[in-house]
């Protein structure tokens, strides 16, 4: 797999979906416990990609 889109991508943008993932996860929380547990971990990664980018480029 190539990943060098994520590589040109701000990290505000990573940190973006990061947060719509998160709001994704509370609406369906109560519906499907997989979907639950897969956008978390989404938003995780999407998270500390972000974060790691931010702390490589300062």
């Amino acid at each position: 797999m190539d990943f060098s889109s994520l590589k040109n991508t701000p990290p505000m943008y990573l940190y973006l979906v990061s947060v719509i993932s998160f709001i994704l996860v509370n609406l369906v929380r109560d519906k499907s416990l997989g979907f639950y547990y897969f956008l978390l971990i989404i938003g995780l990664v999407f998270f500390v990609l972000g974060f790691m980018k931010r702390l490589k480029t300062k």
